[in-house]
């Protein structure tokens, strides 16, 4: 599966080193380029997941604000219900289609 942010493919792993939580494909952070991600400020706690890392999709002048994010430590329940460690994977949203 692919990652593309302005026809640049910013991810890239096999479906089966994916994992699917809530509607969103979380990538590998060994598949991630990036060099196109800078971390956002935006603050973000989900009840179940834990304390969230927003990042900012983009290069040069041109940046897709919290088009990424990741879990660097979820919560050990949230590990539980998902059944795989999803520290630092990362999904994407909006501006960035995955397919």
């Amino acid at each position: 599966m692919k990652a593309i942010w302005n026809g640049k493919t910013i991810a890239e792993a096999d479906k089966e080193e994916l994992i699917y939580i809530e509607g969103n494909w979380y990538f590998p952070p060994s598949s991630v380029k990036s060099e196109y991600l800078r971390k956002s400020p935006t603050p973000y706690t989900c009840p179940w997941k834990g304390e969230c890392q927003y990042f900012d999709v983009g290069e040069g002048d041109n940046w897709s604000k919290d088009n990424a994010w990741s879990y660097p430590k979820p919560k050990p329940t949230a590990i539980e219900i998902v059944k795989k460690d999803f520290s630092n994977y990362l999904a994407f949203w909006r501006e960035v289609k995955v397919s």
